[in-house]
């Protein structure tokens, strides 16, 4: 994939006069809910900048966004409403909410909007339409505005109607200042300053094949860690013992180390293991260099941590995604917690993504020192392995 040339916020404000305007604005307000209450308001948070800089600009703001997996049906208990509370909390202002995303409701409370207003749709996908990228649900979103901003980073390896339908039936459109700053911080791994340290964690090899081909042909360095790890070392032929691994995927795991090789790129594993006998209350915990039988890898081994803290420091460009073991439990954290001060002790560019790698840097209080913390999941990987995404495509236009 080209880094393609898409048009800033900052750009079409100097272009367009947006006071007055309506401006649909494709948010990710996807956030956690429990009994009504977010409990983490970070993508709240991310959204600000791009609200207040067109509420500045005296833009009337059509704000959506989508939240949990309601499968096309009205799911009180994923409705935004409390959304627009905390919103009108953090920019200080009114945060007007409609119960419906497309309709006569929704286009009188729009045309109710004065400059710098902002009103919060419900839940996008409330309706099928959206996943399924309907054409008439598309046209129907972009009736609400003349001008269209994507600040979701998180959804734009999405083809939805709000991420890519609607925008050709818009006048303007650009890229907002979340999804701008991800974009410019991404392309670093497109493009790294030399060497190119990786580090890929998590459960399965499958969730991380395509981004693994994509790194080998590009990294210097890759370390793996994380369950994922036992199904390279069990296709290299080592003990695993009761480790989690994906039989189904010994064959991919030797052609990429196979591949490392030839690229020669250097792909670590561990080489020592936190191991144990059981997840819930175990009887046995130790560190070993080969695993027995009847125990499991939960963790990289500290000798294994000490290697890949080396290499981060030794990185000019750092990109890691997904935990070195299970993270969540402390006892299995360490590994992990290595490696997020070393990726931030270093000189490099650091980029880290995936849930527990960022609960990790925060956990251990060196975010600040983090380069980069990306919030796009999915689509970050997507976006590092080259592939075209389609919320970024869609704003790839003349103006």
């Amino acid at each position: 994939m080209l880094l393609v040339p898409i048009q800033s916020l900052e750009t079409l404000i100097e272009k367009i006069d947006l006071r007055g305007r309506r401006v649909f604005v494709r948010a990710d307000l996807n956030v956690p809910l429990k009994d009504g209450r977010i409990t983490d308001d970070s993508r709240i948070r991310a959204s600000l900048p791009t609200l207040e800089r067109l509420r500045d600009a005296g833009a009337r703001i059509l704000l959506a966004s989508h939240l949990g997996r309601p499968k096309g049906q009205r799911v009180p208990e994923l409705s935004l409403e409390p959304v627009a509370t905390a919103l009108a909390g953090r920019l200080d202002c009114p945060v007007h909410f409609v119960g419906d995303c497309i309709g006569d409701e929704v286009e009188a409370a729009a045309a109710r909007l004065a400059d710098g207003g902002i009103l919060l749709l419900e839940n996008l996908r409330f309706h099928a339409g959206e996943t399924a990228n309907d054409p008439d649900f598309a046209r129907a979103l972009a009736r609400l505005a003349d001008t269209y901003v994507n600040d979701a980073f998180g959804t734009a390896h999405r083809a939805h109607a709000s991420t890519a339908g609607m925008v050709p039936f818009i006048d303007h459109v650009a890229a907002g200042l979340l999804m701008q700053k991800e974009l410019d911080a991404l392309g670093a791994a497109l493009h790294p300053e030399r060497p190119f340290v990786c580090f890929l964690g998590g459960a399965k090899v499958s969730d991380k094949l395509g981004v693994l081909e994509a790194l080998i042909e590009r990294a210097e360095t890759i370390g793996v860690g994380g369950a994922m790890a036992y199904t390279f070392l069990l296709a290299r032929g080592e003990s695993v013992g009761r480790s989690l691994v994906e039989p189904e995927r010994l064959d991919d795991a030797k052609r990429m180390l196979a591949r490392a090789d030839e690229r020669d790129c250097r792909l670590m594993l561990p080489s020592d293991h936190v191991v144990c006998d059981r997840l819930e209350n175990p009887t046995a915990i130790r560190t070993v260099e080969t695993i027995p039988e009847d125990m499991m890898g939960v963790d990289i081994g500290p000798e294994t941590a000490e290697r890949y803290a080396e290499a981060a420091l030794a990185g000019r460009t750092i990109l890691w995604n997904g935990p070195m073991g299970i993270f969540e439990i402390d006892a299995f954290s360490k590994g992990t917690e290595r490696l997020a001060r070393a990726v931030a002790a270093s000189k490099g560019r650091s980029i880290v993504g995936g849930g527990d790698s960022l609960a990790a840097v925060n956990k251990v209080g060196v975010a600040r020192d983090i380069d980069h913390l990306s919030t796009g999941g999915g689509a970050s990987l997507e976006f590092v392995q080259g592939l075209t995404l389609p919320g970024i495509a869609a704003l790839d236009r003349p103006e």
